[in-house]
């Protein structure tokens, strides 16, 4: 059963989340695993070459492992703060961390959460393949490595423990086209914005509004999140509130069109906006 969450955005719009499933993560990290020893494994080798012609075998693998250990811990942090909560494998199987709060994603939640798979993860699996299955510390790391595996699976928002200290939840995010209704803008529109109405938002709100005006129309909840979202809007960009239901879809179909082709002039001249604190200041204007 697909479990759902509402993240309350920092403009206090609710939107709805869908949880990733336990079997999906595992996948992602899978994959994310292989990409970490396929990316160090020409070094690596090298590496343990060099080490076991001047210093011994043993040495070498010690060194090996010591490397495998500080690449594998700064590949989650950087494509997480790189990619918004995404890493190869995250992306591939549609998944993204996300702050259980609504706010943007922290470097110091990223790493806190990063950290501890470490614990959770490699610190059992290199005790089980270090020592014989005899010895008593063979049990104690698979006990140790089964508890961590099943957290997820035994609390209701699939959170394993880096999430929980971390303050995140994974989510599902199915990869979506953009529709024609989204980015065409229609040159009849009595819309129209000025500059300083589009520095008011960056990519972060781009997003969020993308995910609104892919909501449900028909439901009383997805027309009262529409609205209030588009009250919000013309409060910050100092535009007239549109009165009736077609007005708010057009109000923010034509902003919304307007923002991603402001965002995207911005990107070819090599300014990124992340969100509504990093974009400019400036006088407000009236749409014409």
């Amino acid at each position: 059963m697909t479990a759902r969450r509402l993240v309350e955005t920092p403009e206090g719009v609710r939107i709805a989340v869908e949880l990733a499933d336990v079997g999906t993560r595992a996948v992602a990290l899978l994959v994310d695993l292989i990409v970490i020893f396929c990316g160090v494994a020409a070094t690596v080798l090298f590496a343990t070459w060099v080490f076991a012609v001047a210093f011994g075998s043993e040495l070498a693998t010690a060194l090996g492992m010591l490397a495998f250990f500080f690449f594998r811990g700064p590949y989650f942090l950087f494509f997480e703060l790189r990619w918004r909560g995404q890493t190869p494998g995250k992306r591939l199987l549609g998944l993204r961390v996300v702050d259980r709060r609504g706010g943007a994603l922290s470097a110091s939640g990223l790493a806190a959460r990063n950290l501890m798979r470490e614990v959770e993860v490699f610190l059992p699996l290199s005790l089980l393949a270090n020592v014989g299955t005899g010895d008593p510390m063979f049990l104690a790391a698979l006990v140790w490595a089964g508890v961590f595996a099943l957290l997820p699976m035994f609390n209701r928002d699939h959170l394993r423990l880096g999430d929980m200290i971390g303050g995140t939840w994974v989510i599902a995010v199915p990869p979506l086209a953009l529709g024609e209704d989204l980015t065409a803008r229609d040159p009849a529109s009595e819309y129209r914005f000025v500059k300083a109405q589009l520095d008011r938002y960056g990519i972060a709100e781009l997003q969020v509004l993308e995910q609104v005006l892919r909501g449900s129309k028909e439901t009383a909840a997805g027309r009262e999140t529409r609205r209030e979202v588009a009250k919000r809007i013309c409060r910050r960009i100092g535009a007239d509130e549109p009165i009736d239901r077609r007005g708010v879809d057009a109000f923010l179909a034509a902003y919304y069109a307007a923002l991603r082709e402001h965002l995207e002039r911005l990107a070819l001249f090599g300014e990124r906006r992340a969100d509504k604190r990093a974009t400019a200041g400036g006088s407000v204007e009236n749409p014409r």
